[in-house]
Formats: structure tokens, C-alpha cells, sequence
């Protein structure tokens, strides 16, 4: 006669969620409803358990992931700590079909099971499978139509000129969902676009308004946070200048309509200033696809700011530059001329391909990065030798607290318990620094590795410089290059290698004076 092997209990956990926080303070909420149905559920099958432990999520949408309750529930599944996850409903786990189903896939690696309830299936046999995606993909559906859904509820009311929401506009105040005016802003709104038409500069705008104290609006948010006001920007008084708002008007997708809202600018004087602007060369980002090697790299060497990439159209003939960006983020100029891109770029190219061929750069690169990767392993070797000795003493010290303890009195167990407490914090600490000493040692030798791979590449560098793509290129240069200085009053170009590599100073490329083709017009992003 053969006797059954009774097989091992079946650990269930239930996860519940609630997705508004509103009455979680009732004696019995919707949170103890779906635990009770499942708890229920449980108890009807053979070998199931429930696990001591509560995985409750209220007033967290099911929309993500990111639920306090619901990771520790991951991380418990990971664990081998639970064997079935049971849930009131689907949605309770995810509304959202892609983090379901790598859910499923996480599950299924940590060998756990998934069950509703109410829906009465599990991801245990390939129909409950099918009919979880079916669901979850309704579900996902239905989202999308209540977003689908809303969108158009926001573009039909902004078409009967109502305001839908962001931030209110300098010159107003919201009330009960509409903009009302503000006279003290509106005042200030009215002479910024008088301002312009009488100086037709925004340098001198800017220094205007910077005189007069005035800074762009401020901001009550959420939660009693706030917003100050800054510092205008040229690109702020755009928006100020452009928005039709200020003439009692609401931009839709495609058009304009009349808003429920009041003017606060006259509409001649607002077609004036946009009359004004369209025969300005105004700034415009460009793609970003537009190659510049030297993107990131540059910087002024009169005022410190990053220099950026920009480009200038005349006729049929398209001009690169690399120019300071003063001008447009703080809205003065700066003596750096714009730099013509292309003699830019062979300056410091040569340059570098120059010392990849003597091989000094190559030498130095190997060097430090050798010199960077024994001081690390060093250091890290000297901790992992000591980091078992201190782990030793404190286990130690534990137990010698811990026999004290026992016959303590209640003068100093208080004080005992203190100090067994810090000496465990600290021991647990030192031992996840272990870990981590571990890791990173075996993270030098792939380290090691892939510094050997580049300098390999890099002593190919010169070979292959012509063959490479752009964005390989700019890579490359990235690698190299730490930083770049440009220095037009003394005509010098400062190269700053990556750590360890000895800075470069050549004569700089002339820069063209500042009329005609030379002006950059669109700057690139």
C-alpha cells in the first residue's frame, strides 16, 4: 500500500487597493471588504494559508506600480515568502495591461500563482491566462476612452473660450475656475508691451524690468507650496507678447476665439507688437540631429557661459556657429563673438588626432586610467579585510549586551536595549558595506576590461576618425574632452582632457565680425 506525500501548504497573500483615500477612516472600508471576500475564498480551498502579513493600498491609483504596500508584496513574491497572490479583482493589482503582464512574468519566475476572486479564474491554467489579458485589455481601453474622453471635453470648452487649466497668466486671478484681472499685474503687462513698442530691444526691455524690481509671476501651488516670481528671460517675454489671451482671446488647436475672460491689452497696440516681432530674426530651436562634434563641450572664456550651437541661413548657403548663450539666458550680450563651427572643430580634431598619433595621449589615458583603478582596488581590498574583523567585534559586543541583559535590572535595561540596538544597526550596516565592497571589486575587473577596449579604439582613433559616424564622433570627443574654453581676447582655445590628461591651450580660429552672414539666427537644441 503506497501513502500519499502530503504536500506543503500553499502560502497566500492578499493584496487589496483603494484608489481615493476617502473613507479608509470607517470602521470597515472597502479595504477590509475585499480582504474579508478573499480571506473567505481562501479558507474553501484545500492547503491554502493565509500569510500574517497585510498588503493594504488606499488612495493609490492602479494606473502604476509605485504603491508602498504593493512593492513590499513584490518584494515578498521575490522572496519565496508567498506561493498565490489573491485579489478582490484584477484592477485591484493594475489597470494598466503592460505592468500586468510583466507582473505575471515576475510571478511566474518566482514560481507564485495569481488569483481573483470574484472573477473566478488564475493565472494557474492557460484559460484563466487568456481570459486576464482579455480583461486587462478592456480595462486599458477604458482608460484610454475616459482620457479620450476628457481631451475632448477640455478642446469643446476652450472653442466656447473657457479656461481649462495651468498656470494663470501674469495679469490675472483665478475665481471659481475663471480668470479674473488683477489691476496691479494687468498694469505691469500693459507696459511691457508698451515698453517694446518704444525700444523695440529686449536687452533694454530686460533692463527695464529688472530696474523697476518686476519678476514674472507668482505661484500658489498645491499642498501650501509656492512658486516666486524670477527674473525675466527673453523667452518669458515672448510668451508674455505672443499670448492672445491678453486681448480677451483662447487658443485652440487651430484658431483663436473669444474667451469669457477680459482684455488687458488694446488689440491694435497687441497687432502692433506682433507686426514688430515677425520682421525681427527671432530665435528658433532646431533639431537636434544637427551635427556639432563640440555640442556640451564649449564654453565663454570672457563670461563663463556655455556656448551653444547655432546656425544661420543667407540664400542657398546654411552657416554653423558655436555662440555664448549670455544673450538668451540672461538676456544681455557678451563681448565673445560668435565662433564659426567647422574651423572650431578642425582646431581641436587636429589637435587631438595629433597626440593620438605620437602617442602621448594615448599613453597618458592608459596611465591614469590604470593609476584611477589600482587606487580604487586598493582601497577597497583594505576594506574588505577589515569590514569581517569589525563585523566580528560587534557580534561580539552583541552577545556580551545580551548576557547582561538577561539579569538586568530595570534601572539599566533601558540603556542596555539603547546600545544593543546601535551596536545591531551598526553591524547590519557594515555588513551591507561588505556586500557592496564585494560588488565593486567584481565591477573593477569589467571595469578593467572596458577600459582596455577604449584604449584600443582610441589608439585607432587617427585610422579610423574619417570612417565614423557623426554621433560616434561626438562621442568620442565626449570621452576625450572634459571641457573646452574659448578665449577670444587673448586668441587662445583652452582643451581640458578627461581627468588625467594634460590640458591643451591653441591659437583659436578667427571669428568673423558680427554682420551679414556671419549672425546666427536658429539656434540649435
Amino acid at each position: 500500500m503506497t501513502t500519499a506525500t502530503p504536500t506543503a501548504p500553499r502560502r497566500c497573500a492578499i493584496y487589496t487597493r483603494k484608489s481615493v483615500s476617502a473613507g479608509l477612516e470607517m470602521d470597515f472600508n472597502s479595504l477590509d471588504a475585499q480582504r474579508e471576500a478573499c480571506e473567505a475564498y481562501i479558507q474553501r480551498q484545500q492547503g491554502w494559508v493565509l500569510v500574517p502579513s497585510r498588503y493594504d493600498d488606499g488612495g493609490y491609483t492602479g494606473a502604476n506600480t509605485d504603491r508602498p504596500a504593493f512593492q513590499r508584496l513584490l518584494a515578498d513574491v521575490e522572496a519565496k515568502k508567498i506561493d498565490i497572490v489573491v485579489v478582490y479583482k484584477v484592477d485591484r493589482l493594475s489597470r494598466s495591461l503592460l505592468d500586468f503582464a510583466k507582473l505575471v512574468e515576475r510571478f511566474d519566475k518566482a514560481g507564485a500563482a495569481f488569483v481573483s476572486v470574484t472573477q473566478n479564474f488564475s493565472t494557474a491554467d492557460p484559460m484563466g491566462k487568456l481570459t486576464l489579458n482579455i480583461l486587462m485589455s478592456f480595462a486599458e481601453f477604458e482608460r484610454d476612452m475616459i482620457a479620450s474622453r476628457t481631451r475632448d471635453k477640455v478642446r469643446a470648452a476652450r472653442k466656447k473660450g473657457k479656461w481649462t487649466g495651468g498656470p494663470v497668466p501674469l495679469g490675472y486671478r483665478l475665481e471659481k475656475g475663471r480668470l479674473v484681472v488683477e489691476p496691479h499685474e494687468a498694469m505691469q503687462v500693459r507696459d511691457i508691451f508698451q515698453l517694446y513698442l518704444e525700444h523695440r530691444s529686449f536687452v533694454r526691455l530686460l533692463d527695464l524690468l529688472a530696474e523697476r524690481g518686476w519678476t514674472t509671476k507668482f505661484h500658489a501651488l498645491r499642498e501650501g507650496r509656492e512658486r516666486i516670481g524670477r527674473s525675466w528671460t527673453k523667452d518669458a517675454l515672448l510668451r508674455v507678447l505672443k499670448n492672445p489671451l491678453y486681448i480677451g482671446q483662447v487658443r485652440t488647436e487651430d484658431d483663436v476665439v473669444p474667451g469669457e475672460h477680459e482684455a488687458i491689452v488694446d488689440p491694435e497696440v497687441f497687432a502692433q507688437v506682433q507686426e514688430k516681432l515677425g520682421s525681427e530674426r527671432t530665435t528658433v530651436i532646431r533639431r537636434a540631429s544637427e551635427f556639432y562634434l563640440l555640442r556640451g563641450l564649449l564654453h565663454c572664456g570672457e563670461c563663463g557661459q556655455a556656448m551653444s550651437p547655432a546656425t544661420s541661413h543667407r540664400g542657398h548657403h546654411t552657416y554653423r556657429y558655436y555662440r555664448c548663450g549670455t544673450l538668451s539666458k540672461k538676456g544681455h550680450a557678451c563681448a565673445t563673438r560668435p565662433m564659426p563651427a567647422g574651423a572650431l572643430e578642425d582646431v581641436v580634431v587636429s589637435h587631438v588626432r595629433e597626440r593620438v598619433r605620437n602617442g602621448e595621449l594615448l599613453h597618458e589615458a592608459a596611465g591614469e586610467l590604470q593609476r584611477l583603478l589600482d587606487r580604487e582596488r586598493e582601497g577597497l581590498t583594505a576594506e574588505r579585510s577589515r569590514l569581517p574583523q569589525e563585523i566580528a567585534a560587534l557580534s561580539a559586543e552583541i552577545n556580551r549586551v545580551m548576557d547582561v541583559l538577561v539579569g538586568a535590572g530595570p534601572g539599566v535595561r533601558k540603556q542596555l536595549e539603547g546600545r544593543l540596538a546601535e551596536s545591531m544597526r551598526v553591524q547590519q550596516a557594515k555588513q551591507q558595506r561588505l556586500s557592496e565592497v564585494e560588488q565593486r571589486l567584481h565591477r573593477l575587473t569589467e571595469l578593467a576590461a572596458a577600459a582596455s577596449q577604449f584604449l584600443e579604439r582610441l589608439a585607432r582613433l587617427d585610422r579610423i576618425w574619417e570612417l565614423l559616424t557623426e554621433r560616434n564622433k561626438e562621442r568620442m570627443m565626449a570621452t576625450i574632452v572634459e571641457s573646452i574654453v574659448v578665449d577670444q581676447q587673448a586668441n587662445r582655445v583652452r582643451i581640458e582632457f578627461a581627468k588625467g590628461i594634460p590640458l591643451a591651450e591653441l591659437e583659436a580660429p578667427d571669428a568673423p565680425e558680427p554682420s551679414g552672414a556671419s549672425q546666427p539666427e536658429q539656434e540649435v537644441a
